[in-house]
């Protein structure tokens, strides 16, 4: 629930703090004195769109906080899965800060737990906190769109119609390729001859992995082999070939193994030495070896020097040419290619197997929309009768309220049996409100049909039924007295004090008769200070609330006063036995 909000340089408000009470809270005060601004603070908190011609005249930014307590498990699992994958959980789980600033220019920023945040998040958290009903909602109920959504929210169809939306974007996508695959063969003949050219360069390459590599070091030796066999022979020389002036490495060693040898005859602790020296022989016998054979590998061939480098070109053309960093990129490019190519050949094959998926998934799509529209129906039946025993409740006894459910017949629709009917992503049915507000009055639809008063009755005969089975913490409603006499105010009042049972309820009104309902009742008024006009809300009880209560009854006589006393007293009365209506 909204525990409390905090408003600065927001419009006419300067600074306000309120705590709101769980149950049901009332904001009253003149027409001007900024109830709705209020309201219109909460919708920021929700990423209502902030307008930054409503920060306050002389100030650079509004800023709105909002505190949320999170008694419900189901609601504080929601929002805990939300700040905890964006990091920005905080101390407590069961308390929730959002912050949203509004600074000229148009920038603002908005923060959860005191961490900067994204709009979208905002309105994520958002979806999972507080329903604001305003007077738009009057005009949302004359729309048959928005009725096919109340009955699935009444429903609990939520998760079918989702499962539903899935399968239908599967027939499009198939429906997609398969008109792709009519309506384009010269395109796709182009794309045929371009991926067989691909398959046939790639191929014929006849390429190996890591083949560049052995060639790259082929062509180098190939390019240096007169140095390689100059340096091998200087190898050779330095190990036995002696000149005058000089002795190799190997009379080197041959002297000093003598010497050694002679040594030991003398010391035999010196037999250790003597053994290094002879093993350094037989490895400079081999090095020799060694040398001879690697010299006679060299290869002096200018022709297999040219081959090396034309491949390499070959190969570093291809990667250009199909963007692809190695060889084995490349070989997995012709065979990707020779699969699409493959697929292209074979398009009346995939033609006829995309049909073929293609009534299958309508089947199931007829199958999925006929039991969804079971459950619409189900509950349509229901939501009808609670409806009308609202409007009983709302002085519209003679009122019959129905959902009419149809299909409608396409022969490209979802098979139902021996029919096919239309589908969207909601389903196969057509849903609309229906009603009759008198007597002997056939049904029609709530567009055509409802006055503006009887409208009034209606969404809040919804509201009440639809509500009851929602687990949203927060429900506002501003103004839902539009309309409405004060004859049924009090019915009004106690169908709202009896949906804050099971929701945190805020309503703004001009009834004293619904204001009496109030759990928390919050004056709002406009006052001059310092010669700037500023809204101030106090809280109110006992002889304030009846000073308010008998201000909105419009009088000031004591008759009025009486009036408002004789309302709270009903009030406490019905509270007190608990009476449903």
């Amino acid at each position: 629930m909204l525990s409390e909000i905090t408003i600065k340089d927001f419009a006419i408000i300067e600074e306000l703090s309120l705590q709101f009470n769980r149950g049901f809270n009332v904001l009253t005060g003149e027409t001007g004195a900024g109830k709705s601004i209020i309201l219109d603070a909460v919708s920021l908190l929700l990423g209502g769109r902030a307008d930054s011609d409503l920060i306050r005249s002389g100030t650079s930014k509004a800023v709105v906080e909002g505190v949320f307590v999170l008694n419900d498990n189901t609601v504080r699992d929601s929002i805990q899965a939300i700040v905890s994958r964006e990091e920005l959980e905080g101390d407590d789980p069961a308390v929730l800060v959002l912050t949203r600033e509004v600074r000229r220019g148009g920038r603002n920023v908005c923060r959860v737990n005191g961490s900067t945040a994204t709009l979208a998040l905002f309105q994520e958290i958002g979806e999972n906190l507080i329903d604001i009903h305003g007077q738009s909602d009057h005009l949302s109920l004359l729309k048959p769109a928005s009725h096919i959504e109340l009955v699935d929210r009444y429903a609990g169809a939520e998760e079918e119609r989702k499962a539903f939306g899935r399968l239908v974007e599967k027939v499009n996508g198939v429906r997609a390729e398969l008109h792709d695959l009519i309506t384009n063969e010269e395109r796709l003949q182009q794309r045929a001859e371009m991926l067989a050219y691909k398959v046939e360069e790639i191929n014929t390459a006849k390429l190996k992995p890591g083949e560049d590599e052995d060639l790259r070091d082929e062509a180098k030796r190939l390019s240096n082999a007169e140095e390689l066999a100059s340096l091998t022979q200087e190898a050779y020389q330095a190990i036995y070939g002696a000149q005058e002036s000089q002795y190799s490495a190997s009379d080197l060693l041959g002297e000093a193994s003598g010497a050694l040898a002679r040594l030991v005859k003398i010391d035999p602790q010196a037999e250790e030495l003597a053994t290094i020296v002879e093993e350094i022989s037989i490895r400079i016998e081999e090095l020799g070896r060694g040398l001879g054979d690697y010299e006679q590998s060299i290869e002096f061939d200018p022709g297999r020097l040219q081959e090396a480098e034309l491949r390499l070109n070959l190969i570093r053309s291809l990667k250009r040419k199909y963007n692809c960093e190695t060889i084995e990129e490349l070989i997995q490019a012709g065979q990707d290619a020779a699969i699409e190519l493959e697929t292209i050949e074979n398009s009346g094959e995939r033609v006829a197997m995309l049909q073929a998926e293609e009534a299958q998934l309508l089947a199931e799509l007829g199958q999925a929309g006929a039991e969804l529209s079971r459950k619409r129906a189900e509950a349509a039946e229901a939501l009808s009768k609670g409806v009308e025993a609202g409007l009983a409740d709302l002085k519209m006894e003679d009122a019959r309220f129905s959902v009419a459910i149809e299909q409608v017949e396409d022969p490209d629709g979802a098979i139902i049996g021996d029919y096919r009917v239309a589908f969207d992503k909601t389903g196969i049915d057509r849903v609309e409100f229906m009603i009759a507000p008198n007597l002997g009055e056939p049904l029609k639809p709530i567009a055509r049909i409802a006055s503006g008063g009887e409208t009034s009755r209606i969404m809040l005969a919804l509201k009440t039924v639809l509500s009851a089975a929602d687990k949203m913490p927060t429900l506002i409603f501003d103004e839902i007295d539009s309309g409405i006499g004060g004859r049924i105010g009090a019915i009004v009042g106690q169908k709202l004090w009896m949906l804050a049972g099971d929701h945190q309820v805020l309503v703004v009104t001009h009834l004293p008769q619904l204001a009496g309902f109030a759990d928390a009742h919050f004056k709002v008024e406009k006052r001059v200070e310092k010669q700037r006009t500023i809204t101030h809300v106090s809280g109110l009880q006992d002889e304030k609330q009846i000073d308010e209560l008998t201000e909105m009854l419009g009088a000031e006589a004591e008759s009025a006063r009486s009036s408002a006393r004789e309302i709270l007293e009903y009030v406490a009365r019905i509270k007190n036995q608990g009476v449903g209506i």
